[in-house]
């Protein structure tokens, strides 16, 4: 009986555990698909997409009917007696969805048994609409007819040329710049004016107008204005607009958008969505996915379901595939612009920071999953950060990257020959290098060295360096025997600093952190003296303890040619902070340290969180506790999955609230969604509104895969 008992409250525990956690249910992820043009159809000018009732994707070009084929728009040979003939428009039924052909004297669908033509005035028509009783609106030049009861009846347009008609609910619609009319017994009635009319969309018992300065809306049938103008939109300049699923899209000559059920607005722009931003036409599907024709190409936005865990699993195989180099993180280089055929591997200027990154992703990721191959790529890692110490000829002095002698990219001046023949190694470490080793090391420590000699094997990386620092007297000394420029950790260079000047928190959070942890390590008390030193007489624990929103500019204060205090906010500060708060309070001295560092982690944090970052958001929830997890949730799905850095322009935008120049470079009220804004790594300001490199470089995500993880691991995903 009390077996059965245990067992009963055993199951009852498990249960209860599982439906508390949160199910990593899919999410609705866009991606693009680009439909590049058939050689036959190269150079052809593309007019209209439209979306027949069998999902046949149809592009009319003035080189004939194309449809889509696999990643192509070929030209549509299916119908043989159509096959070289060339219409000059094409439209789909209301309601049945069929495929209609207006050429130069008759129109024809082959549908219905190929029944509906109609002979038509050579040359008169070129737009045509068909109704879901089969009747077919023809409008050219300023005339009109409509096909009804197989005879072509006139109908007298209000002197102008149509710019569109359509069909709602089995009636015609027509509009025109200044007005949009209904045909009733052969004639049009005006049920609203405008100008600048562009565009219009049907949507319940509204019409919506897209105008110059951006829609309104008017009553379908007493021409009542039911919606304002609406001009606070991404694009005020309406070409397109089109109902999908409940959602409105207007196509516009930067770009396309959608308004959200809720407030606000996806703005699909750039190179990462759309071969070109001016779009001329638009369809969907019935899943709601979106064709949007440009002058040079079709592109679709696709809408699929996703879950964290298989997007993880997509950005896992292209950093395997293309991003590894050594046991490095690499960033790879395009030769032709946005094409990843021809991506090579390029080192960086701090390649053992960015790999931080990654080996700290399957850090988590093991200690998630006890994955096997998580554990043998974080050992292929840290491999490579052995050798950052070994290739060198300064004990203890980590390279910022290494590589065959000769075909290193960046910085040539800094590169210098290693005592292994055929390499070289690249010097001037800074302080973000000794950043990412310490928080590879701590992770290390924590998560994956296991055996006795796994330990050692870490204990001694970070033992190297740390005696290579205090050797030199606090500093990263290269071949020159001269301090780098960027690794000092000194008394007399960090409290040069003033207290409104970053440098000084963020040198003295550095280096007791690295000494923490080599004291935990190796058990070395001089790493111990040294961290107690530099915190109580060199005033290094008040500097970890300064308030971020003391930092201000303070200029005047120059070093080596820099003014250090010049300037905006260093979004690079942030990472360096945060990577350093994880090292820093797991490996505190004490619980009261470990207190004082939770309290300056968490005033960090209040002034970081509205850019929304995951780890900064997570490295928090593992050390204070607290984080905002709507946030990380947010931004791990709204990560683009396409990281070209292609150009992106947001800074036009209407829509968005922007703020007054601030010191922090916060340019709007929010933060807008990743997939909008140029990719970046998280040395960067989040706020960061547009930029790019025209697709010449492409990220990994690693930027994806670490606070992926560590959710995982602090169980704010399940």
């Amino acid at each position: 009986m009390m077996k059965k008992i245990i067992t009963l409250l055993f199951l009852v525990s498990y249960y209860t555990g599982i439906k508390a956690q949160s199910p990593d249910t899919p999410f609705v992820q866009p991606i693009s698909i680009k439909y590049s043009l058939s050689p036959e159809l190269q150079g052809s000018k593309l007019k209209k997409v439209v979306i027949d009732s069998n999902d046949r994707i149809g592009v009319l070009t003035d080189k004939g009917l194309g449809r889509v084929q696999g990643n192509q728009v070929v030209k549509d040979l299916l119908y043989r007696p159509l096959a070289n003939k060339i219409p000059v428009d094409i439209t789909v039924q209301e309601s049945t969805g069929d495929l209609y052909y207006l050429f130069d004297h008759y129109f024809l669908s082959n549908t219905d048994a190929g029944i509906p033509f109609g002979d038509l005035p050579a040359g008169k028509f070129n737009k045509i609409a068909v109704a879901a009783d089969s009747s077919v609106l023809l409008a050219g030049n300023g005339v009109m007819a409509l096909f009804e009861d197989s005879k072509l009846h006139p109908v007298i347009p209000p002197g102008q040329t149509a710019i569109s008609i359509r069909s709602f609910k089995n009636t015609f619609y027509i509009l025109y710049p200044d007005g949009v009319y209904k045909l009733k017994d052969y004639k049009l009635d005006l049920i609203g004016k405008g100008t600048g009319l562009n565009t219009f969309a049907f949507r319940n018992n509204e019409i919506l107008l897209g105008t110059e300065d951006g829609y309104y809306g008017i009553n379908i049938n007493t021409g009542d204005t039911s919606l304002s103008l609406q001009t606070k939109i991404p694009i005020q300049n309406i070409g397109e607009l089109m109902m999908s699923n409940g959602k409105l899209w207007a196509g516009t000559g930067e770009g396309a958008f959608m308004k959200k059920k809720k407030d606000g607005f996806r703005y699909y722009a750039s190179k990462r969505w759309l071969n070109e931003d001016s779009v001329i036409s638009m369809a969907t599907d019935p899943e709601g996915n979106i064709f949007l024709l440009t002058s040079t190409g079709l592109n679709e936005i696709k809408f699929t379901h996703i879950t964290y865990l298989q997007k993880a699993k997509h950005f896992e195989r292209i950093v395997r595939e293309k991003h590894i180099r050594y046991g490095l993180l690499a960033e790879v280089r395009m030769k032709t612009p946005g094409d990843l055929a021809t991506a090579e591997m390029i080192d960086t200027d701090n390649d053992g920071l960015w790999t931080s990154f990654y080996l700290g992703s399957q850090a988590f990721r093991y200690a998630v999953t006890k994955s096997p191959q998580a554990r043998r790529y974080c050992w292929e890692s840290f491999a490579a950060y052995e050798r950052l110490l070994s290739i060198t000829s300064l004990k203890g002095f980590p390279a910022r990257s290494f590589s065959h002698t000769g075909v290193q990219v960046f910085d040539p001046e800094a590169w210098r020959p290693s005592p292994d023949s055929g390499w070289q190694w690249k010097g001037t470490t800074s302080s973000d290098e000794f950043v990412g080793h310490i928080f590879v090391a701590a992770v290390m420590n924590e998560f994956v060295a296991k055996t006795k000699d796994e330990k050692k094997r870490v204990a001694d990386f970070i033992d190297a360096i740390l005696t290579h620092i205090l050797k030199h007297h606090l500093n990263f000394v290269d071949v020159n025997g001269e301090p780098t420029l960027w690794g000092r950790w000194n008394p007399d260079y960090i409290n040069w600093y003033p207290k409104t000047i970053s440098d000084r928190k963020l040198g003295s959070t550095d280096i007791i952190a690295g000494l923490e942890l080599g004291y935990a390590l190796t058990g070395k008390a001089e790493y111990k003296n040294e961290a107690l030193k530099l915190m109580y007489k060199n005033g290094y624990l008040d500097n970890i303890m300064i308030s971020p929103y003391n930092i201000k500019p303070t200029p005047g204060y120059i070093y080596k040619g820099h003014d250090m205090g010049m300037g905006p906010w260093n979004h690079s500060d942030d990472e360096m902070e945060f990577l350093s708060y994880w090292v820093l309070y797991h490996y505190a001295f004490n619980k009261d340290l470990q207190k004082k560092f939770g309290e300056a982690i968490k005033t960090y944090w209040k002034i970081e969180s509205p850019e929304k970052n995951p780890v900064w958001n997570l490295i928090t929830l593992g050390t204070e506790g607290i984080c905002d997890k709507s946030a990380v949730r947010w931004y791990l799905r709204e990560y683009p999955m396409d990281l070209i850095d292609w150009t992106i322009k947001n800074s036009n935008r209407k829509d968005l609230d922007f703020l007054k120049p601030n010191f922090r470079n916060q340019y709007t009220k929010e933060v807008i969604s990743p997939a909008e804004r140029p990719v970046h790594r998280y040395n960067a300001n989040e706020f960061r509104l547009d930029g790019g490199d025209g697709g010449k470089t492409a990220l990994s995500g690693a930027e994806y895969l670490l606070p992926y993880w560590m959710a995982r691991y602090l169980e704010v995903l399940k």
